[in-house]
């Protein structure tokens, strides 16, 4: 972890250059290339979503979801419904994230109405949307 609680999100000075030459480098990081460490968005055991807000370049905020309790689930019709989450099946980004809890894009989640796919990303948008998995 850095000084700054940020990660530096750009190239390698270390990498090597097309002919074999390690690059040098030609100016310093600057402050705006700095990104932020990945939110784990997890089940809220209690059942109270806790949202963490930060602000971001240009003096927006962005909404972090921490830890989530419901959904809205997309289901047939073109209708949103409020769903609690029990749990997480799998997750295509890593597979640990299904046994540790977190929530990520792609994630299948358990719901009160079935299985559910999300489609955003909650640790950058604030809430969980997600759509039924047939079958």
């Amino acid at each position: 972890m850095s000084q700054f609680g940020s990660q530096f999100h750009g190239r390698s000075d270390r990498k090597v250059s097309g002919s074999g030459k390690i690059r040098s480098k030609i100016r310093d990081k600057r402050r705006s290339e700095i990104g932020g460490y990945f939110t784990e968005t997890k089940v809220a055991e209690d059942g109270k979503a806790i949202v963490k807000k930060s602000r971001i370049r240009g003096g927006s905020v962005k909404n972090k979801l921490r830890y989530a309790a419901f959904a809205n689930i997309l289901v047939k019709g073109g209708k949103y419904k409020k769903a609690k989450i029990t749990g997480v099946v799998e997750s295509r980004d890593n597979r640990n994230f299904a046994r540790l809890g977190i929530i990520t894009k792609g994630s299948v989640i358990n719901t009160e109405l079935g299985k559910a796919r999300v489609l955003n990303s909650p640790g950058q948008d604030g809430v969980i949307n997600a759509t039924l998995v047939e079958g």
